[in-house]
């Protein structure tokens, strides 16, 4: 069935409410609007929470952070021409440096994400001039593989904990997740995430675990509010501890990229330095008006590989409907009776995802583990991912991702060196990933 046109950027895919066994929604196309409304404000649900944890532990204003990420999604979708799916969430990257400097007070916390977006654009700048081979070359299939795969894993922890704390919710709320996308069928497949939060929601309002005073917290809230805006303040010390988190950014961002490749089977190499770009741009602005330092989100990955949505079409839904919550406080008193069993519950299936989709990627690309450069590169990556290994450089606590990234990004050339040239790996054939 051939795609029907729109005067808009995105093509009705096939009748825009169903699609092929096995297809996938690109991101040039798009379902009817009211089902791609309903898988935009999925996405909604998937950032929310965790855009607005990071504000919450730095102090910064959460109806700040929460518009400005609308408007990095938006930079990001016009700078990427709509090509790739992303939601430009509150960087967890942020926390360690900007709760360090929390006594130093919010202006000069945003000077150093202001900083860390400057030089991320600046990274970006470069990879769009040198060329995509230059990210292939330092980021072959079998690191980019590692780096998604740890991203997923890395947040394991806070999904069991979160479990642990509401098991009872967090199972009913998965069993929905479950049964939704793997025995529903049309939209209610590709809505199952949404679903089951609002099952495991309703289950936990019913069985009395939400949290003392909900009612009251969202009777209070007011209706409309505006976002507090301040400017930046520069302290030498705080941009130089901020700045690190960019290695992060960095991997965030081009794991992103590699992500919804293999998800569409679409070679989006050549997006990776306006993805970093506009990344940078998105932090760069947040910093200088008063939001939080922003990355390309994996919850939002979770849901396009449940989904099989990849419409750019939904992520400009999801990006207005974050400009508009901004300016409603009472919506965001509601997001946040969200029971910690009901969140428990949904990121066992989202993290799990992201981590598989790093294993798609060795997969797709024929990487094989009897290569000892590949097994034992990937190996130590994960576990300090997965481990969370945290080291203080400095003032700075350096956190697992950052590590397992860096690490296999520093380690695989000069492991794949040492095997070809110095081991027994001097056959034409051991070359290979």
């Amino acid at each position: 069935m051939s795609a029907k046109k729109s005067l808009l950027p995105w093509s009705v895919h096939g009748d825009g409410k169903t699609s092929r066994p096995g297809a996938v929604v690109a991101p040039d196309e798009r379902l009817s609007w009211p089902r791609t409304i309903g898988v935009g404000m999925q996405h909604v649900i998937a950032m929310f929470g965790a855009t607005l944890l990071v504000p919450t532990l730095t102090g910064f204003p959460v109806n700040t952070t929460l518009l400005f990420s609308g408007l990095g999604t938006m930079a990001f979708l016009l700078i990427t021409r709509n090509r790739l799916p992303s939601y430009l969430g509150s960087s967890f990257a942020f926390i360690a440096p900007l709760t360090a400097a929390h006594s130093a007070g919010l202006s000069a916390q945003l000077g150093g994400v202001l900083a860390a977006g400057l030089a991320l654009a600046v990274v970006g700048l470069v990879v769009m001039a040198v060329g995509q081979h230059a990210l292939g070359a330092v980021m072959p299939p079998p690191v980019t593989g590692a780096i998604v795969a740890l991203i997923g894993l890395n947040l394991a922890p806070a999904a069991t904990s979160n479990v642990q704390k509401q098991p009872l919710v967090a199972g009913v709320t998965l069993a929905a997740i479950l049964l939704f996308t793997v025995a529903g069928r049309g939209m209610i497949a590709r809505l199952g995430i949404l679903f089951g939060v609002v099952v495991g929601w309703v289950f936990a309002s019913l069985t009395g675990n939400l949290a003392p005073g909900t009612s009251e917290t969202i009777e209070n809230a007011a209706w409309i509010g505006f976002p507090q805006f301040h400017s930046p303040v520069f302290h030498t010390g705080i941009v130089i501890s901020t700045i690190p988190v960019v290695v992060v950014l960095i991997a965030e961002n081009v794991g992103h990229v590699k992500a919804v490749s293999a998800m569409t089977g679409r070679n989006m190499d050549d997006l990776a330095g306006k993805a970093l770009f506009s990344d940078g741009i998105a932090t760069t602005v947040a910093g200088f008006c008063g939001g939080s330092g922003t990355t390309s989100y994996a919850e939002n990955i979770g849901v396009m590989a449940a989904t099989r949505v990849y419409s750019t079409a939904a992520y400009w839904v999801a990006a207005a409907t974050a400009i508009i919550l901004a300016f409603i406080p009472k919506f965001g008193a509601l997001v946040f009776t969200i029971p910690t069993g009901v969140l428990g519950g949904a990121t066992m299936v989202l993290y799990g995802m992201i981590g598989m989709l790093g294993i798609r990627i060795w997969q797709d690309n024929n990487v094989r583990f009897t290569n000892p450069v590949n097994l034992t590169a990937a190996a130590v990556a994960l576990i300090a991912g997965i481990g969370n290994l945290t080291l203080r450089v400095g003032s700075v606590d350096i956190e697992g991702i950052a590590w397992g990234s860096v690490g296999i990004i520093v380690g695989y050339p000069l492991l794949r060196y040492l095997f070809e040239h110095v081991g027994e790996g001097q056959d034409a054939s051991q070359r290979q990933y």
